[in-house]
C-alpha cells in the first residue's frame, strides 16, 4: 500500500483527501475510490483535468501513481489566464493614465 492525496478546489472552498491504495493503482482509480465527487457534484472524474503536483497528466486512467503523490482535479477555466492578464494590463494602463496608481 502506498499513501497518497486527492485535491480539489474551489474559490471559497477545497479538500484534500489522504488515503492509501495498492501499488500500482491509476490517479484515476485514486480519485475514485478516494469519492470526494460525493463531496462535489461538480466533478466528472471521466473527463476532468487531473495532474499530479500541478502537472497535467494525460491519461490520468493510466497514470500510476507514486507515493506521496497528490492527485488534483482541474475545474475549467473561466477566462483565459492570457486574456485576464491581458485585461488586467489595459486597466492599470487606463487608470495610470487618469492620474491613479496601478494595482
Amino acid at each position: 500500500m502506498i499513501t497518497i492525496e486527492v485535491a480539489y478546489a474551489l474559490p471559497t472552498e477545497q479538500k484534500i483527501v489522504a488515503l492509501q491504495v495498492v501499488e500500482g493503482s491509476t490517479a484515476f482509480e485514486a480519485v475514485a475510490r478516494s469519492r470526494i465527487a460525493e463531496l462535489f457534484p461538480q466533478i466528472d472524474i471521466n473527463s476532468d483535468p487531473m495532474g499530479i503536483f500541478g502537472k497535467a497528466i494525460k491519461d490520468p486512467k493510466t497514470q500510476v501513481l507514486n507515493s506521496g503523490d497528490r492527485v488534483e482535479i482541474y475545474r475549467p477555466l473561466i477566462i483565459d489566464p492570457k486574456d485576464a492578464r491581458a485585461a488586467r494590463a489595459a486597466k492599470a494602463k487606463k487608470k495610470k493614465e487618469q492620474g491613479g496608481d496601478a494595482d
